[in-house]
């Protein structure tokens, strides 16, 4: 489902049958990424449509918010018509937690950073030993119990560094310490893990494909493993890292017998929930990529003669196939002119116009500071899409033109903001 601006809609085939260029009607897709902590990527397409219905009005916008398989996954699933569902399961650290996923025919989207992510930690105080996936493991049954035959499991911003032991606890696997009782939450249970039956997990799967939908490529053990990469934004200490290494590792001998698995890129993901996906069968895939087939991307691009796209900082992690970099990829792939909306940015013009944006706009250099464009990210994105608007009122032509003017408040040109 895409929205548009019904009172402007006009035929977006025009162009295409042959009417002179007076009466071509421009289609505008937004279709950005959250800005992170500030705005949902609904939230900013819906500031952006507005800002633009003002100075273009004849313009046609279509809106289709994006993410690329962390937090905001879910919100793109349902602003692309999945219905929403609620299931209450057990956070980061053992308490009850409502969360809300998505559900499209025998397609379920759910999201570990709002189930046991960093965000879902209570008062945000973390738990680098004891906290557990647990509560995705139940999340995913139950959306098989729903009637899910696919489940899309979006990873990033976890709270934990369990292998995903707490997943498969929470899927029915039988994970046993040496007098037979269920091990722990966390590294700390992984310590005491010295049997392990996964058969009922797979059971409860039986029929259903798991998609991990994420960009990491990490393996679950060693220099560039879950714990020494990603442990210390979780809390770990530096003298913790080798210790929870040598957990995982010990764990892994378990659960992974043949060690097929636990070198597989993406293992590491999630704290290792990556590793405990791929024990149940899940297929690794990109994160924008996944999320982009369920919101239909493909057929909006044919549509659309610009893109819109952005988040809340473009950066070098941008490029390393985030969802605006991916958009504009597959938008330059079709000639369309591509712009971009940030709360920040910190790449120059040549390297934006490298991974195919011809046009950038930052709140940052509009607001003065990065604390006012947090506080008033709404407004001013509202004003940078009335500046949208004059520009497609102008015209747009290749790399921008001609509605490309240098010196437009906001707009970043050879110098642009960064944060």
């Amino acid at each position: 489902m895409v929205h548009t601006e019904d009172e402007h809609v006009h035929s977006p085939d025009r162009r295409r049958r042959g009417q002179s260029p007076m009466t071509v009607t421009l289609t505008a897709l937004l279709a950005p990424d959250k800005f992170k902590g500030t705005l949902s990527a609904a939230e900013v397409a819906r500031a952006l449509r507005t800002g633009i219905s003002r100075t273009a009005p004849q313009v046609q916008v279509l809106s289709c918010p994006i993410a690329d398989g962390g937090d905001g996954t879910v919100d793109a699933a349902l602003a692309a018509g999945s219905q929403p569902r609620t299931s209450t399961v057990t956070g980061p650290t053992g308490r009850p937690r409502t969360v809300q996923w998505a559900l499209a025919g025998e397609v379920a989207v759910v999201e570990l950073a709002e189930v046991v992510g960093l965000r879902a930690l209570p008062g945000g105080d973390l738990a680098p030993r004891t906290a557990s996936t647990r509560g995705l493991g139940e999340l995913i049954l139950a959306a098989t119990r729903a009637g899910a035959r696919t489940v899309v499991v979006g990873l990033g911003g976890s709270a934990s560094t369990d292998a995903g032991a707490g997943l498969l606890q929470g899927l029915g696997a039988r994970l046993l310490t040496a007098d037979g009782t269920d091990i722990g939450p966390g590294i700390d249970g992984l310590t005491t893990l010295a049997a392990v039956d996964l058969a009922p997990a797979r059971a409860a799967l039986a029929g259903v494909d798991l998609v991990a939908a994420n960009d990491v490529t990490n393996p679950l053990l060693g220099d560039d493993g879950a714990a020494a990469v990603y442990g210390p934004q979780k809390g770990l200490a530096a003298a913790e890292i080798e210790q929870a290494d040598t957990a995982l590792a010990a764990a892994a001998a378990l659960l992974d017998p043949t060690g097929s698995h636990r070198d597989l890129p993406g293992a590491g993901a999630a704290g290792g929930t990556g590793f405990g996906l791929f024990l149940l069968g899940a297929a690794q895939r990109s994160g924008a990529d996944a999320v982009f087939e369920l919101i239909g991307i493909e057929v909006q691009l044919e549509r659309a003669d610009v893109v819109i796209t952005g988040e809340g900082k473009l950066d070098e992690q941008t490029l390393q196939g985030k969802g605006p970099a991916e958009i504009a990829r597959r938008a330059r792939e079709r000639g369309l002119t591509v712009a971009a909306v940030a709360g920040a940015i910190t790449l120059d013009q040549e390297t934006l116009r490298g991974a195919g944006i011809d046009r950038s706009w930052d709140l940052v250099s509009r607001a003065g500071s990065a604390e006012e464009a947090i506080a008033l990210s709404a407004t001013w994105l509202l004003e940078v899409g009335e500046d949208l608007g004059r520009w497609l009122a102008a015209g747009v032509g290749p790399h921008g033109g001609p509605g490309s003017a240098a010196g437009d408040p906001g707009v970043a040109e050879e110098d642009p903001a960064t944060a």
